[in-house]
């Protein structure tokens, strides 16, 4: 056999090479094995030891560019995106892009998390948690939300593919921080190519909107695109479109959100935007679904049989910037604790600048307003908009375990189980052996003996809490028997009552509706806290918009706090607040009684964050007998006063009187200056022998024995029957004509009495 000449070979391979189709080459299981390989070397380091298989099809008329299940990453290199470049290099890169980009999803997407959202959201729930209420108008798109879903199966079906998509862009934002930061090679480098020719074909503010004049764009599409294109790259592309345009002032208002999201290593995190996302723009969301449900069934006259997810999909399809939603059903690689860093950080900051300054010209900070809650445990009109205990569901894994094996320390926290699932096929590893350890040493565990002492003083508090609880409520009984209520209540039995134990089930329903009754409670405490410090520190105090003296260092300013004056420190008065709630049957209606569970849980925490001893007392009646539902006392035992707020409820009907007395006793014993009752109901007095006139006499005579001892009144009346209670209480009366306003304005009647 002649002998091969290295000529010859060479001039062979160069033949062959240029005849090597681009579709051939992107499509060869030589390069699909060459990102597999990839993957594994660069996912070593989390111990992250499955294979991710990789297919690369030539589809130029498919819309999907890439995609994975979690197990395999799908890339469409015959997508415009890819074929657009010129070269093999320069296309290469944008599929290496592509591939960094799912592989993104595969290691730090949260894909069970985003499962259990989707069964949330689909039996009406949120998940992992109620978005907060951040602007007055969130709590009304959140009823409306859920009208929508409950109105037809289909609207549900859509809104979850909303959902879907939003939370994508979140999370094509955040793997991608993760990728560009943690992998500075080929994968970075190549999905930085990839996203600057992702950013070129953003369209800019000006042009959407023009598109939507034309119909081919809808102004949710415009918000979606503006939403991607700041969490991807940073910045907008305005245009020629100004700042205040409703589309960029719908981002503006979400950034600081955005932002948190994008850097947050949970995926539960990450949904709570998703959340807050869909009631922020649901004005559009709804009027997007109209019209997607509209070219249905045009469609569908025209002899297609496209769904309507397959409507949104494709309209959705055009949003530049974005990849298909990926889908998998496992919890992200162990986190190493810490939130990344957000990609175009400079860019960020001048975008939220530009945020800052738009706000500040087109409005100022309104008053806040509280959201409307469920009669049980939700803050939402909606029954199937109550939150779950995400710890209950078991969802996460536990996220404090250790990277390095051996035994982990135990904790008193559930750190999340992952629930049962129905799955088609388990992952194939990526090679193994099987040893014999000979050499094993048990590993020690030297805080056993500190888990079980601390079971066991967790048992001793919660048994020792039961009794002096049962104690307490002995002697509030006592008490209760030893005060004089006058003539028209004698022979009236009272009983008070108090939860000595707090279930779980009580700990779960405040944990649901707590957090924006919380925020409001900040907010109100925010304001406060200065003007004390003032008060408490006296001196020179600037900024005032009337006075008698001028401050020469305050004249180039433009609000007209030109003023200033010299003030002795002063002591803040001490104070002591009761707040007694009506709980006869009729606060059942129209949600009184939860505002009214709502009010006791803001000035409770409000109180409680500036050290104002506060009661909180419930009263009904059981046959002719008077019940006293006692939710907070002034010295509490076990801190967990806050959750016994969560059993207000309408019951029977109400003996004002008896009631008020009670709580005023209480009141007269305490040392404090200043001692305000405050008095919610929704009308006149009625039980059986106690009504009508006589009843009011007795209510107002109460009320000036109890002023003539230092007692400040305060009656809040819900409902139709401000008239009575005015006439009942005189100047003590507080006029609220809307329940929103409930539990600000009676906090604010606390501050006014704490700067006296």
């Amino acid at each position: 056999m002649a002998r091969v000449s290295h000529k010859r070979v060479k001039q062979l391979l160069n033949e062959k090479r240029s005849k090597i189709t681009d579709r051939q080459f992107f499509t060869s299981r030589i390069l699909a094995g060459h990102f597999e390989d990839m993957a594994m070397a660069q996912t070593r380091r989390y111990k992250y030891n499955r294979r991710i298989h990789v297919a690369i099809s030539w589809s130029p008329k498919s819309g999907e560019v890439a995609c994975t299940n979690n197990l395999s990453v799908l890339i469409n290199a015959g997508h415009k995106l890819v074929t657009r470049n010129r070269g093999r290099e320069n296309r290469y890169e944008t599929v290496c892009g592509l591939f960094a980009h799912e592989l993104g999803h595969c290691l730090y997407t949260d894909f069970l998390a985003g499962q259990t959202y989707d069964n949330y959201l689909s039996r009406g729930k949120w998940y992992p948690a109620a978005p907060i209420y951040k602007l007055p108008m969130d709590a009304a798109n959140e009823r409306a939300l859920w009208e929508y879903a409950k109105r037809e199966p289909q609207n549900m079906e859509m809104l979850r593919y909303i959902a879907h998509q939003i939370s994508n862009v979140i999370e094509d934002a955040y793997i991608e921080n993760r990728i560009l930061a943690q992998f500075r090679g080929t994968l970075g480098n190549c999905l930085e190519a990839l996203r600057e020719q992702q950013y070129e074909s953003i369209p800019t503010v000006t042009e959407l909107i023009e598109k939507e004049d034309d119909g081919s764009c809808h102004t949710f599409e415009s918000i979606l695109q503006i939403m991607l294109s700041y969490v991807k790259f940073g910045e907008i592309k305005y245009g020629d479109a100004p700042l205040r345009d409703e589309r960029i002032q719908v981002v503006f208002k979400l950034i600081h959100d955005l932002d948190a999201a994008i850097v947050n290593p949970s995926g539960k995190e990450r949904l709570k935007a998703v959340n807050l996302i869909l009631i922020r723009c649901w004005d559009y969301i709804e009027d997007f679904l109209e019209l997607c449900k509209k070219r249905q069934e045009a469609a569908k006259a025209s002899g297609s049989d496209e769904s309507l997810a397959e409507t949104l999909a494709q309209i959705l399809q055009a949003i530049a910037g974005s990849t298909s939603c990926g889908e998998g059903t496992s919890t992200p690689v162990p986190e190493m604790g810490t939130a990344c860093i957000a990609a175009s950080a400079g860019k960020r900051a001048q975008t939220a600048a530009q945020a800052e300054a738009s706000e500040s010209e087109e409005c100022s900070a309104s008053e806040a307003t509280i959201p409307q809650t469920d009669s049980e445990s939700k803050p939402s009109s909606a029954d199937a908009s109550q939150t779950e205990n995400p710890a209950e569901e078991g969802t996460v894994a536990c996220e404090t375990a250790s990277l390095s094996g051996g035994k982990q320390e135990v904790s008193t926290e559930e750190g999340g189980r992952i629930p049962y699932q129905q799955t088609e096929r388990v992952s194939e590893g990526g090679g193994g052996t099987i040893n014999r350890n000979d050499a094993y040493v048990r590993e020690h565990y030297d805080r056993a003996a500190e888990d079980i002492n601390r079971l066991l003083d967790k048992m001793a508090e919660r048994a020792a809490c039961e009794q002096l609880e049962n104690e307490r409520t002995r002697e509030l009984n006592e008490v209760a028997q030893n005060i004089s209520y006058g003539d028209i209540h004698a022979g009236i039995d009272i009983r008070v009552n108090r939860i000595s134990t707090i279930d779980e089930d009580l700990v779960d329903q405040y944990n649901a509706v707590a957090p924006p009754l919380l925020d409001i409670s900040r907010q109100l405490q925010k304001s406060l806290l200065q003007q004390l410090k003032d008060k408490q520190r006296g001196g020179k105090q600037t900024g005032l918009m009337m006075g008698r003296r001028l401050d020469a260092h305050a004249l180039c300013r433009n609000d007209g706090k030109v003023f200033y004056k010299n003030a002795l420190p002063n002591e803040i008065p001490q104070m002591s607040v009761g707040l007694l709630l009506d709980e006869s049957g009729s606060m059942c209606s129209c949600d009184r009684c939860t505002y009214a569970r709502a009010s006791a849980i803001i000035l409770y925490d409000f109180c409680q964050a500036l050290h104002i001893p506060v009661t909180v007392y419930g009263h009904s009646t059981s046959g002719s007998g008077v019940e006293l539902y006692s939710y907070a006392e002034f010295e509490s035992i076990d801190n967990d006063d806050k959750y016994r707020m969560m059993d207000i409820a309408a019951r029977g009907s109400n003996r004002d009187g008896a009631a008020l007395r009670f709580v005023a006793e209480q009141l007269a014993k305490r040392p404090e200056e200043v001692k305000i009752l405050i008095l919610v109901s929704d009308g006149q007095p009625a039980a059986s022998g106690y009504y009508g006139s006589a009843a009011e006499e007795d209510l107002r005579g109460i009320k000036q024995e109890y002023r003539r001892k230092g007692i400040l009144f305060i009656a809040a009346a819900i409902g139709e029957d401000k008239q009575n209670i005015e006439r009942i209480y005189g100047d003590a009366f507080m006029d609220i004509t809307d329940m929103n306003q409930l539990p600000v304005k009676l906090t604010a009647a606390v501050k006014k009495h704490m700067r006296v």
